[in-house]
């Protein structure tokens, strides 16, 4: 989980690949460094944020350079465990996302024959298998090294008096751009953006010889040629747009995600197959999953679909019966444990279907089918706008399976989205600014939107939040409430109203600070609760919708009155791409 830039091309590499892991430090941030070639191999790499960085890259001379930005998954961050790693001669340079998982006995077996550690990382047996093979030819080098390593890595390679970058992948993505007279790669196509709109993602057992004119993909040895694919998102799309936070911006272009990813929809003529399969499997990990979980209850409301959800980290250990169709939902499409689930369910002969926010991803060339949401480049690590995509992909498809019975009310969503944003909520934020636990509760379709509050006010405040099904607090979790524990409560119309009234007069009785959730003119739920918030009063859909926006700006004023770091929360990566 880690962000890797390279470049190659007429400008000074150094500050180009900066920039370009500037944009990628949401996938790691504990320690960052760059390599150029000029005659020779310069590298300077120190722990730390490189946003936060003065590094003096006068040293770094060159119109080829690869650079990385670190989370940390052997070693500890610090200035020896930072990319790039290098032989022993200093004479290759090596960045690396993923994970060697065979690298101890690599090293053994390298130590063995002479060659010199310097780091705690997997990462530099790479650089020390491509010395064992180096003969003069950097491209036949990597080749042979790669052959060892088991595992997951995106690596970059240069060498002293070579001028080319070469590249590698295996279940760690990959992108390379084209631009005029230059070629970059990352990552994600991110830090691309502003040089290039076209854009080559190489496969899993590539290998790329990459110039400044052109590049040479090679699988098993073969020379193979890879696609070129038009990237529409803009610059702009990538930046902060006068927002304080990437969150917040994110949050506020929710509507416009939701209205886009429900005309995409309208036109994708694949999505009446959901009308096939009587059994349909959802894999996914994180806020993926709390989306999942609302397509359950959706498609078992207004469908005869049987839909079951399960984690992708527990699949491919504990893989329960399947038939029909698994669908493997990643917003990245690079998630591995969700990869990898694509993978079983293909094994048991089941139909796939990606759910995913990328084009090109390896998700997405990995299923059979694959529904793309409209949500743009998320940048930051808490997931927003591409939850909301995920919620608009799961309601269309709910749609097709009722025969259209919720075209309008889909059509019509995104104004109640918009109505919600302004909402302030000072009140509720003072309540929770000295709490170090809290609860979220709901019922029915607003149980996994209650999850998904939780995880939001977790991840960014670091306050400790829980959420339940409201019945379930008083199966245990009941012993833990008191003034001093907030509960947020969902209490909307439908079949739980009244049950869910009981339940918050329950949590109020054992002392609980209470902030409700409730349609606009909701009297008798505001008349129970410390702090009430409103919404529209709309179908259950579009109130799922309006609750999980009202949730994430919660989450966001408490975490700036805390004056966390919002964007890149601490110990987390934006994606997902090793087990």
């Amino acid at each position: 989980m880690c962000g890797i830039v390279g470049y190659i091309g007429w400008k000074e590499a150094a500050p180009l690949v900066i920039e370009g892991l500037k944009r990628l430090e949401y996938r790691g941030y504990d320690s960052f460094g760059v390599a150029t070639e000029n005659g020779d191999i310069n590298i300077i790499k120190k722990s730390g944020k490189i946003s936060e960085s003065g590094a003096d890259l006068s040293a770094l001379v060159g119109t080829i350079g690869i650079g990385h930005t670190r989370w940390a998954t052997h070693g500890v961050p610090n200035d020896c465990n930072a990319h790039p790693h290098t032989d022993c001669t200093g004479a290759i340079a090596v960045v690396h996302n993923g994970i060697i998982e065979n690298y101890a006995v690599l090293k053994r077996k390298l130590i063995e024959k002479g060659h010199r550690f310097k780091s705690e990382t997997d990462t530099e047996v790479i650089a020390h298998l491509v010395e064992e093979y180096f003969s003069g030819d950097l491209l036949a080098a990597v080749t042979a090294a790669v052959r060892h390593l088991e595992g997951s890595y995106a690596i970059l390679v240069i060498a002293k008096d070579d001028q080319r970058i070469v590249a590698a992948r295996k279940s760690s993505p990959l992108v390379l751009g084209i631009g005029d007279g230059e070629v970059l790669c990352a990552s994600d196509v991110t830090p691309l953006l502003e040089h290039t709109q076209r854009a080559v993602y190489l496969e899993d057992g590539d290998v790329a010889a990459l110039t400044a004119s052109r590049i040479d993909v090679y699988h098993d040895g073969v020379r193979v040629e890879r696609s070129i694919t038009h990237i529409d998102w803009s610059v702009d799309d990538a930046k902060k747009g006068g927002f304080e936070h990437y969150m917040l911006k994110e949050i506020y272009e929710q509507p416009e995600v939701f209205y886009n990813t429900i005309k995409a929809l309208e036109k994708d003529t694949r999505l009446p197959m959901l009308r096939i399969p009587a059994e349909i499997t959802v894999v996914a990990c994180g806020t993926s999953y709390h989306a999942a979980l609302v397509f359950r209850y959706l498609a078992q409301e207004y469908s005869s679909k049987r839909v079951s959800v399960e984690f992708a980290s527990e699949f491919k250990y504990y893989t329960p019966p399947l038939r029909d169709m698994v669908i493997a939902v990643t917003q990245s499409g690079e998630t591995a444990d969700t990869l990898t689930a694509i993978e079983k369910a293909k094994a048991r002969n089941c139909s796939t279907l990606a759910v995913t926010n990328v084009l090109g991803s390896t998700v997405s060339r990995s299923a059979d089918w694959t529904v793309f949401m409209c949500a743009g480049p998320e940048i930051s690590v808490a997931a927003t706008k591409s939850f909301t995509g995920q919620l608009a992909v799961f309601m269309g498809m709910v749609n097709v399976m009722a025969d259209g019975k919720f075209t309008e009310v889909l059509a019509h969503a995104h104004r109640s989205i918009e109505r919600v944003l302004p909402q302030e909520m000072g009140a509720a934020v003072s309540l929770l600014l000295s709490a170090t636990e809290m609860f979220y509760v709901g019922r029915g379709v607003f149980y996994p939107v209650a999850l998904e509050g939780a995880l939001k006010m977790k991840e960014i405040s670091y306050i400790h939040a829980e959420g339940y099904a409201a019945g379930e607090l008083k199966h245990g979790p009941f012993a833990l409430l008191s003034p001093e524990t907030p509960v947020v409560a969902i209490c909307t119309p439908g079949r739980t109203y009244g049950v869910m009234l009981s339940n918050v007069k329950e949590m109020k009785a054992r002392g609980a600070p209470v902030i409700g959730i409730g349609v606009e003119g909701d009297t008798e739920v505001e008349s129970i609760v410390d702090v009430f918030i409103p919404i529209p009063e709309d179908h259950q859909m579009v109130q799922a919708l309006t609750v999980s926006v009202i949730l994430q700006l919660l989450a966001y004023q408490t975490a700036n009155a805390l004056e966390r770091d919002i964007d890149k929360p601490r110990n987390l990566a934006k994606s997902v791409t090793v087990e």
